[in-house]
């Protein structure tokens, strides 16, 4: 499985951005994927996650905020709405069979910076 991630760049405080992972090398249908995020000296953290049905599930910091999505192109997006400056990092696109708890494929990631 392959993921690339693009979209990321710098951005003011409440602006918008929207990143793209395109996915590919599988077939099954029954991948999960998800975001996530990495800032330096500190863990990566899972911000958004989406199943094979499309359900979607959110980190309490982004709820209400950013949103995961996915097409029928094996593309996965993150669109991003009133960022903070916390929110920078470098974002990672990941996959993994929806049936096992851990991700098993991880993109290189995009950054996102956020400026006031």
């Amino acid at each position: 499985v392959q993921l690339v991630e693009s979209g990321g760049g710098s951005v003011q405080t409440g602006g918008s951005l929207r990143l793209s992972c395109a996915t590919s090398g599988y077939t099954y249908t029954g991948f999960c994927f998800g975001w996530f995020r990495q800032v330096p000296g500190q863990e990566r953290e899972v911000v958004a996650e989406i199943d094979n049905r499309g359900n979607m599930e959110y980190a309490a910091a982004v709820q209400g905020r950013f949103f995961i999505s996915k097409d029928n192109a094996k593309n996965v997006y993150l669109q991003m709405t009133n960022l903070e400056v916390e929110d920078t990092a470098l974002y990672i696109c990941a996959a993994k069979l929806c049936q096992v708890v851990y991700y098993a494929y991880y993109g290189q990631g995009t950054q996102v910076t956020v400026v006031s």
